[in-house]
C-alpha cells in the first residue's frame, strides 16, 4: 500500500473522532446555530482528495447516529450523511485546486478581496446572531460561547488576511462560503421532510423564527441553512487553512494533495 494511502487511512478515524467530539459539544451540549462537525472531514478531503473526504464525512454521521451509544449518539445525524459526504467531496476538490495553499501577497487586489470576504462574514454573523437570539435579554452560556467563537473567527481571519497578507486565506474562506451554500441546499429538504424542521440543534430556533414570520417549512429550513452553513463552513475552512499552514511541509507533501497545498520554493 502506498505511503500516502496509509497516512490517509490513519487520518480518517482521527478526523471522524474530531468531528463527533466538536459536533456533540457545539450542537448537543451548547445548541449553537452552527455545527463545527466537519473540520476533520474538510481536513481529510483537502489533504487526501474527494473520495477520502466523502467517506470521512459520510462515516461520521452514520457512526454518530447508528453506532455510538447514548448520550453520545445523535439520532438525527444519519440522513445528513448525504450532506457530510458532499462537504468532503468539495473539500477534496478545493484541495486539488490548491485553494488551501498559502499565497502571501500585498497587492491591492488581494487586499480588496480580503475586505470583501471580511464584510460578507460580518453581515452573516450579525444577521445569524440577531435571528437566533432575538430580543433584549441577558446573555446565556450558549450565546456567550457563540460570541467567543465568532470573535475568535474574526481575529483569526483578520490576522490571516491583513497581518499575514495571505491571499490563500481569501480562497479558503471563499471555498467555505461556497461549500456552505451547497450544504444548505442539500440539507434543507432533509431537515424539512424527514424531521419536520426539528433536528435538535441550535438552528431549530432560526427555523421556528422563520416559520413564525410566515415561511413554509421548506423555506424556513432553507433560510436557516443559508445562514448557519456558510458561517460554519467559513470558520471550518479557515481553521483547516491555518492548521495546514502550520504543519511541516514534509508532512503535508506525503498526502495525495500535498504538493498542491504548499508554497512553491
Amino acid at each position: 500500500m502506498p505511503v500516502s494511502a496509509t497516512r490517509t487511512l490513519v487520518l480518517m478515524p482521527v478526523a471522524i473522532a474530531l468531528n463527533i467530539a466538536l459536533g456533540s459539544t457545539v450542537q448537543q451540549a451548547l445548541k449553537l446555530p452552527i455545527y463545527l462537525d466537519s473540520i476533520g472531514t474538510v481536513l481529510t478531503g483537502v489533504l487526501a482528495g474527494p473520495i477520502a473526504g466523502l467517506v470521512t464525512g459520510a462515516l461520521t454521521d452514520l457512526l454518530w447516529a447508528y453506532v455510538l451509544p447514548p448520550p453520545l449518539a445523535a439520532p438525527t445525524a444519519g440522513p445528513f450523511a448525504i450532506t457530510a459526504a458532499v462537504i468532503g467531496l468539495l473539500a477534496g476538490l478545493w484541495g486539488w485546486l490548491g485553494f488551501f495553499r498559502s499565497r502571501r501577497a500585498a497587492e491591492p487586489r488581494a487586499l480588496a478581496a480580503a475586505f470583501g470576504v471580511a464584510a460578507a462574514a460580518l453581515i452573516v454573523v450579525g444577521y445569524t446572531f440577531s435571528r437566533a437570539y432575538a430580543g433584549p435579554h441577558a446573555l446565556d452560556l450558549a450565546e456567550l460561547v457563540f460570541l467567543v467563537v465568532v470573535a475568535g473567527f474574526a481575529v483569526l481571519a483578520a490576522w490571516a488576511l491583513f497581518a499575514r497578507r495571505d491571499a490563500g486565506a481569501v480562497l479558503a474562506l471563499a471555498a467555505g462560503l461556497v461549500t456552505g451554500l451547497v450544504a444548505a441546499v442539500v440539507s434543507a429538504p432533509i431537515a424539512a421532510y424527514v424531521f419536520g424542521g426539528m433536528t435538535g440543534f441550535g438552528g431549530d430556533v432560526l427555523i421556528a423564527a422563520f416559520r413564525a414570520g410566515g415561511d413554509s417549512l421548506y423555506e424556513a429550513t432553507l433560510r436557516q441553512g443559508l445562514l448557519s452553513d456558510p458561517l460554519d463552513k467559513m470558520i471550518t475552512c479557515l481553521v483547516v487553512f491555518l492548521v495546514l499552514a502550520g504543519m511541516p511541509r514534509r508532512v503535508v507533501v506525503r498526502f495525495p494533495n500535498g504538493e498542491r497545498l504548499v508554497e512553491s520554493t
